[in-house]
């Protein structure tokens, strides 16, 4: 009988009838149960298309010197944006290799690397059985998934995992859906974490490799996408020999997948890791860190206004939004001007501890008043310390135990309590200290009441024994330190003497920018970021003698004076009603040298020498300070601002002529760009354009300008200021420069104000407190605190051909005829001459004074 006759003729039994009615039963059940779950799933909270547009929105902002490269970033992770273009081959050939060699064939799921897994894991019992997951998958994973089980048995864990892995199976092929292959390879780079707030594979190439993930090497690439699989444990700077074997199996897939020949495979496995580039990203370290954080305070200032905000009208956070923030810093500028300051400030630093062997400058010529105030700072800068927190956050804890938490509105700081303390012999103390809220105050008076107060009491005054034991313990510690590597030292000292070390130790600022263009294009705030936050740039201090060529240039512009007129080098007074000054007794300084010549001194040598006669001559002449106020405000720095006690910061006092405001280097620096520009003034500014993530231009920066001063006037400042440089003529320099120095009472600040055609540069050198200073002159002055500074950048600068910057530049020069004078050879024949010719007003006013 044929087979075919025998099929027809069969009819299955009723066993095998109920296991085909249950097999049919059950794929039934199956699919419907898939579909179920999948409805089920479709109500939870997947990821909306909203999401899946913009699945990645913690992205860091670059900011970019004026020749492209990366000054820093501002972050809350440190990830930067890496389009797939722009992707290095190795990176991705070893990502697909490793991790989903079949990437390019499924649609977000590998049903057969699934199978593979369920096979190894369930019939062979593997548990090494290899990942199952696809690169969209473990994208799906890291952007919408939630695996915190924290608190479920093992069951629950169990279900919720399967759970998870099912909407992460939605979420991979929505986004196979919503994106090309392309796209999310370049998703996924960026997304993934290792270690050392390294976030996406182009901060990861930065951190380990110190370059740009285009430019990584096969074997380095194989390195980070070996170290995805669990970058803490694969940690080369901490597992160096199981990274490189990691490595080399990236290597060994890649061969597999063809991507490398055998032979590049041998040769690539036996290259050594080097990781000796290594450098985790740190606002405190690298050139331009004070610029750095100004940039943020900046960028922050300009995306507040309203037209720089989001279409929504919400406001971009420099944080996470990924900007491009482009500046006008010039990093090799930057570079030369860092180390200027760091070679100088070792010499001023050696100086100046020489000058305070076995004195301490807390106590040294101060009253009790003035001793007590210093005391104060310095404990105010134990309170900061970490050591002081520490031992306080104690404290507070065991002071909240005590009392259950109650009183939150009072900080239990040595205020309160030294006040509470009174309070317990003279009630009335309480009520009568001003320093205290109202609310403080009515805690204070109740907590005395508290059965517990004695308690709290004895634990504050275990706080202080602790405190003033603890930092008064010697103790191994780093210090900063001039002239060493890395500016910092091994030493032994107690916390108490670490600070008042730091607090010694000479501080820097410096800005150039570029007089024609506004643009700054150094910013250095501080000799060491990473010791020192505080920025001295934008700080307030006197500027001395570096004021005078403002009342110079008032006089020039305002009288024609030459600067070959001679003023007589005697002691001048202007006395209560003279002119507009509103004096109420008569106001008669001294030179600095406390001496007068009694002879005439033109006013290239009052400027160069800084003789103080000169200036009040030319203020008292003037009859009002508005004149020099004037000139100040149209050179950008603002005649209205007033001072913390309400008075102006460019007083209305004919003191001010001798350099009694306190101004910062920042308006200095702009100030003086004005003499450099022909009597132009132009807004210094540093940052140019700012665009979104996507190139979009959310702000451009705009030129301002003012025409200060006239430019014959200007062309004779220039020349007072280029007879200025005193010492700098030794330098032997290229440029044409001009500048100022200055110096104030008890050498308390140095000044050297430097001008070239091309580059104005300010430069302040102090202490942080204004008790930290040399105590004599001859180290004190600003020509030997500042002006070595300029004279040092300039060299650098003037020695390196690919810098952006031109020695031969010369200072403008207003075509003839000139009507002020300036050759004092022929000054002196024009004015002694026997047939002197008819001068004008202003002349005949000047010469009636000889």
């Amino acid at each position: 009988m044929s087979s075919s006759k025998k099929d027809q003729d069969f009819t299955p039994t009723p066993l095998q009838r109920s296991i085909i009615k249950w097999l049919y039963y059950l794929v039934i059940g199956a699919i419907v149960s898939i579909i179920f779950t999948f409805i089920i799933l479709s109500f939870t909270k997947l990821p909306t298309f909203e999401d899946l547009e913009n699945p990645i929105d913690t992205y860091a902002s670059d900011v970019i010197s004026s020749d492209g490269r990366i000054i820093g970033r501002h972050f809350r992770y440190n990830r930067v944006q890496v389009e797939y273009d722009s992707l290095n081959p190795y990176i991705v050939k070893a990502l697909v290799a490793t991790e989903d060699e079949r990437f390019l064939k499924h649609a977000g799921i590998d049903f057969k690397a699934l199978g593979r897994v369920l096979f190894r894991t369930l019939v062979l019992s593997k548990s090494e059985s290899g990942g199952g997951s696809t690169i969209t998958q473990q994208l799906a994973k890291q952007l919408f998934s939630n695996r915190d089980f924290s608190g479920k048995n093992k069951l629950s864990r169990t279900l919720s995992l399967i759970f998870v892995k099912l909407k992460e199976w939605i979420t991979a092929v929505k986004l196979e859906r919503r994106y090309s292959k392309q796209e999310i390879i370049a998703l996924y780079l960026n997304r993934c974490e290792f270690v050392y707030d390294a976030y996406g594979i182009q901060s990861a190439a930065e951190t380990f490799f110190g370059k740009d993930q285009k430019d990584l090497d096969p074997e380095e690439a194989a390195t980070l996408i070996g170290m995805l699989k669990n970058p803490s444990y694969f940690n080369p700077m901490r597992r160096p020999e199981l990274t490189r074997n990691r490595r080399n199996v990236v290597l060994s897939q890649m061969r597999k997948s063809k991507f490398i020949t055998k032979d590049e495979l041998d040769s690539l496995k036996n290259t050594e890791l080097d990781v000796s580039r290594f450098k985790r990203a740190s606002h405190s370290e690298g050139i331009g860190r004070y610029f750095l954080m100004e940039t943020r305070r900046e960028v922050e200032r300009l995306l507040d206004l309203p037209e720089n905000r989001k279409p929504n009208g919400e406001k971009y956070n420099i944080f996470i939004d990924g900007l491009k923030i482009y500046t006008t810093l010039d990093l090799t500028m930057q570079e030369y001007a860092e180390s200027a300051v760091m070679e100088h400030m070792k010499d001023v630093q050696d100086r100046y501890f020489k000058e305070w062997k076995n004195l301490d400058p807390w106590t040294y010529g101060a009253d009790q008043q003035q001793k007590n105030f210093r005391q104060r700072s310095l404990r105010s800068h134990i309170k900061v310390s970490d050591r002081y927190r520490s031992i306080r956050k104690n404290f507070m804890d065991e002071v909240a135990l005590i009392t259950n938490g109650d009183y939150e509105n009072l900080r239990f700081n040595d205020e309160e309590l030294a006040v509470a303390l009174k309070a317990q012999e003279d009630p009335p103390t309480i009520r009568k200290a001003d320093n205290l809220d109202d609310d403080v105050k009515k805690s204070l008076e109740n907590l005395l009441k508290e059965p517990y107060w004695p308690e709290v009491k004895e634990f504050w005054k275990d706080l202080e024994e602790r405190i003033e034991e603890d930092f008064n313990t010697p103790t191994d510690m780093k210090v900063f330190a001039y002239g060493v590597d890395g500016f910092e030292k091994d030493t032994v000292m107690t916390p108490l003497d670490s600070i008042r070390y730091h607090r010694m130790i000479m501080q820097a600022g410096v800005m150039a920018m570029d007089p024609v263009t506004g643009h700054i294009k150094v910013w250095v705030g501080g000799v060491n970021y990473r010791y020192y936050q505080y920025d001295h740039i934008r700080s307030n201090r006197q500027v001395g003698s570096t004021f005078k060529p403002f009342v110079y240039a008032s006089a020039i512009a305002n009288f024609g004076i030459s600067p070959c007129f001679p003023i007589k080098d005697v002691q001048y007074t202007i006395s209560p009603g003279e002119g507009r000054f509103g004096l109420l007794e008569p106001w008669s300084p001294k030179n600095s040298t406390g001496e007068f010549r009694n002879e005439p001194i033109d006013l290239y040598e009052g400027l160069a020498n800084s003789v103080n006669s000169v200036s009040v001559y030319l203020m008292k002449q003037l009859g009002d300070a508005e004149p020099v106020r004037g000139l100040l405000h149209n050179m950008g720095i603002d005649s209205s601002a007033r001072r913390y006690d309400g008075d102006y910061r460019v007083p209305r006092q004919p003191s001010i002529c001798l350099g009694s405001p306190d101004l910062s280097v920042y308006e200095m620096t702009a100030a003086y760009s004005t003499f450099a520009n022909n009597g132009v003034y132009k807004r210094p500014y540093f940052i140019t354009m700012i665009e979104d993530r996507n190139g979009k231009v959310i702000y451009r920066a705009t030129d301002e300008e003012i025409v200060a001063l006239p430019s014959e006037a200007n062309y004779v400042m220039v020349d007072l200021l280029k007879g200025a440089v005193g010492g700098l003529r030794a330098r032997n320099l290229k440029s044409a420069v001009g500048g100022k120095t200055g110096t104030t009472n008890d050498h308390v600040d140095g000044w050297f104000m430097g001008i070239t055609p091309g580059l104005v540069v300010g430069t302040w050198v102090g202490g942080s407190d204004r008790w930290i200073r040399f105590r004599s002159f001859f180290n004190g002055q600003g020509s030997r605190m500042a002006r070595p500074i300029f004279g040092k950048f300039i060299e650098k600068l003037e020695a390196d051909p690919t810098v952006d910057y031109d020695p031969d530049l010369k200072f403008f020069t207003p075509p003839e005829p000139r009507t002020i004078v300036t050759d004092c050879d022929q000054y002196a024949r024009f004015y002694q001459s026997d047939d002197e010719p008819d001068v004008d007003i202003d002349d005949e006013f000047i010469l009636d004074e000889f």
